[in-house]
C-alpha cells in the first residue's frame, strides 16, 4: 500500500496520512480537522490570556479597595463615622461593588480557561515520555 503526504482531495483538503501501531493501519486526517485542533489550541490561549487579565484586574481592585473592614465593623455596629473616614468608607463601598463584578468576571474566565489544564497535561505527557 503506498503512502503519500500532501496529496489533494477533490474537495481541495489536504490529507495526511497518520500511521499508527497497528499493522498496516493508516488513518486520514484533512486539513479542516487541522485547522479544527489549531482553532482549539488558539482558543485556549485565549482564554488563558483572558485568566491572567482578569487576574491582574482582581489584584488591582483589591488594593484599590484597601482595607476597609475596620471601617465597615464600626459602621455595622452603629458607629458613626464622618469627614475623611465617611469618605473612605463611601469609596471602599464603591470598590467593593467593582470587586464583586470583578470577580464574577473573573470566575468566568477560569471556567473558560479549565481546557488549557487539559492540553498541558497532554502536553507534559508527550514530552515527558521522549
Amino acid at each position: 500500500m503506498a503512502r503519500t503526504n500532501g496529496v489533494k482531495s477533490e474537495t481541495s483538503a489536504e490529507v495526511s496520512p497518520v500511521i499508527s501501531d497497528s499493522e498496516d493501519t493508516v488513518t486520514i486526517r484533512d486539513s479542516s480537522e487541522q485547522l479544527e485542533d489549531n482553532q482549539d489550541i488558539d482558543e485556549i490561549l485565549n482564554s488563558l490570556k483572558s485568566l491572567l487579565s482578569s487576574v491582574e484586574k482582581l489584584q488591582k481592585v483589591r488594593q484599590e479597595v484597601g482595607d476597609i473592614k475596620p471601617l465597615l465593623v464600626r459602621m455595622l455596629d452603629g458607629e458613626l463615622v464622618s469627614g475623611q473616614e465617611l469618605e473612605q468608607l463611601k469609596s471602599g463601598v464603591n470598590g467593593l461593588v467593582r470587586l464583586v463584578r470583578t470577580y464574577s468576571d473573573h470566575q468566568t474566565a477560569l471556567t473558560k480557561a479549565q481546557g488549557a489544564r487539559k492540553l498541558l497535561d497532554q502536553v507534559l505527557k508527550e514530552n515527558k515520555a521522549d
